[in-house]
């Protein structure tokens, strides 16, 4: 197939297929003897596990050592459940740090019950620095 028919079969965009390719993460296609790039099943399969491990907000690098998982065979689940624990854990994390944003969002909006001329939420804002937490665990999940 070509990369139009393969972006449409995994619900992707030929650029992020492109993307994924420049990265590391999908296989670069064989050219035809028009110089198209084709696409097979594999190349099918391996973009929609990007795909749902992208859904699953997995970062690139996440998703590469898992790839690097399945491309060696033999490979025992423990390496597969180790990496799914620690983004369990990176969730888990953000997850934290979002609710203290919205914790800390929720304390200024009490602050205001509208109508004045000052705005009580402007001026929490303006204040010395809020206690929340920034909502990172040191990875980077880039969302392409």
């Amino acid at each position: 197939m070509k990369i139009g028919e393969l972006a449409a079969s995994a619900g992707a965009t030929v650029e992020t297929i492109r993307y994924y390719e420049k990265a590391g993460l999908l296989p670069g296609a064989v050219r035809d003897a028009s110089n198209y790039r084709v696409y097979g099943d594999a190349h099918l399969a391996r973009l929609r596990l990007i795909r749902n491990c992208r859904l699953l907000d997995m970062s690139h690098d996440e998703i590469r050592t898992l790839l690097a998982l399945v491309d060696t065979p033999g490979q025992a689940c423990d390496e597969v459940n180790a990496l799914v624990d620690a983004h369990i854990g990176h969730l888990d994390a953000r997850i934290a740090a979002l609710s203290s944003l919205r914790d800390t969002l929720g304390a200024l909006r009490a602050r205001c019950a509208g109508g004045s001329e000052a705005c009580l939420i402007v001026d929490g804002l303006s204040d010395a620095p809020l206690a929340a937490q920034p909502v990172t665990d040191g990875c980077h999940h880039s969302a392409k």
